[in-house]
């Protein structure tokens, strides 16, 4: 799915600080002299022209910050390409995935010792702690910087909810409630299913599900995205993945194979009453303006608030000019650039939490206060899970899915197969380790 700054796969967005091409691979370090520092970005136009008008009010006699064009096509292929060609910019919006498997291979600048030792606030400790966590590495590298963090939830149809006699989901409703409702919407005003919810059902479902599991004090599905040493469905896991089983057998979830790619646009006419998405759709909604009165609902719990945790940043490589104009420059974007931006496309909360404030305040303004709410709540839950493996053999994991994990929720494989996918999943693990 593309939408705004924030992307879900292997090449996330991407600030680029621009002339890219020419030259960069010389040493790292710093440099006398003035020094271009160079951003890439895949932004609309739009976004992109806001961001560099930004940059403009970044003051230093000796850096100038050039912003690249966006990559026409696929950002993956030309973040390839530039990674081959030692062409790096000296500033690359990347995925949590990108950063962990480059880093890992020596390619970019650890910024460690700078959140560490820098002058000022901007520290580790300044950014939501789930998103700096999940950028380090097993050797506690930090090969980049979150930048926005994805938060996660239910969008439902507020309409729909008062019609059929249902209290609007708020925080703290549970699974079984979720459920319940999506059974009594389906099949009403033009709506099949009550909750299209390919985050649980796609190739991303089984970590969602750890988010049942461990609201109920279960495992989560793995120990961790990055560097894992298992995969795991315990009881509570198993008991989740029931629910959903029963939930999609009668028709009140959409099943595996769902076309998602209208769901965006069913939902705003009224034919999905809820679906799970991110925080991201409040400001195409905000612009489009669906027919009906939504809102946006945490995830549900069992017991302890649980949620995902996601984030994109940006990257600089190990041969960038000048290290320490770079990182001004990096500053300046999670400190600064997100109050120019976010107020026109309040699209993510900086992972930068001093920064957020811009992004809130948009979408105050805006009416979207079950979004604020939701995504506040997200940022500060008490037990947070990964959205999916980093590693390198992630791809396999996805093969897996399709093959043994979603026949289980279209019944076409029992639930005691999640124990021959949980261990073949180790099997990889095992490999890769």
């Amino acid at each position: 799915m593309k939408r705004t700054f924030i992307v879900t796969t292997l090449a996330c967005a991407g600030l680029l600080a621009a002339t890219a091409c020419s030259g960069s691979d010389s040493g790292g370090g710093s440099s006398d002299g003035p020094v271009t520092v160079t951003v890439m970005t895949w932004e609309s136009a739009e976004t992109n022209a806001a961001i560099k008008k930004a940059l403009a009010d970044f003051k230093d006699d000796n850096i100038t910050v050039q912003l690249l064009d966006t990559p026409a096509g696929n950002f993956g292929d030309k973040l390839a390409s530039l990674t081959q060609a030692k062409k790096l910019p000296d500033l690359f919006w990347c995925g949590n995935d990108t950063e962990q498997q480059y880093t890992s291979q020596g390619l970019l600048v650890d910024w460690t010792d700078k959140l560490s030792n820098g002058d000022g606030d901007f520290k580790a400790d300044k950014f939501v702690p789930s998103a700096i966590e999940n950028w380090k590495t097993s050797d506690g590298q930090m090969g980049g910087l979150p930048s926005l963090m994805n938060t996660y939830g239910v969008w439902y149809n507020a309409d729909a909810f008062k019609a059929a006699g249902l209290p609007e989901p708020k925080a703290g409703w549970t699974w079984d409630e979720m459920y319940a409702a999506a059974a009594k919407l389906a099949n009403k005003n033009g709506a099949k299913y009550g909750l299209v919810a390919d985050a649980l059902t796609g190739a991303d479902g089984p970590f969602t599900m750890g988010v049942y599991s461990v609201s109920a004090g279960g495992a989560p599905f793995t120990d961790n995205v990055n560097h894992p040493t298992k995969a795991e469905a315990d009881a509570k896991y198993t008991e989740g993945v029931q629910k959903l089983a029963d939930a999609i057998k009668n028709g009140s979830v959409a099943p595996p194979g769902y076309d998602a790619a209208n769901v965006q646009s069913l939902f705003a006419a009224g034919k999905v009453p809820m679906m799970f998405g991110g925080q991201w759709l409040a400001a195409g909604f905000q612009t489009d303006k669906p027919k009906v009165k939504y809102g946006f609902a945490p995830f549900p719990q069992v017991d302890t608030p649980a949620t995902l945790y996601d984030s994109v940043g940006i990257c600089t490589p190990q041969y960038t000019k000048n290290q320490d104009a770079t990182f001004k420059v990096l500053e300046y974007l999670n400190t600064k650039v997100w109050d120019a931006v976010l107020p026109a496309s309040p699209v993510a909360p900086p992972a930068y939490t001093p920064a957020q404030t811009s992004y809130f305040d948009a979408l105050t303004k805006a009416n979207q206060t079950t979004v604020v709410d939701t995504v506040k709540a997200d940022l500060s839950a008490e037990k947070t899970v990964g959205v999916r493996f980093t590693t390198q053999w992630a791809q396999q994991v996805g093969d897996l899915t399709t093959a043994e994990y979603q026949p289980i929720l279209s019944g076409k494989k029992p639930i005691s197969g999640l124990s021959s996918y949980v261990d073949k999943i180790n099997g990889l693990i095992k490999q890769g380790g």
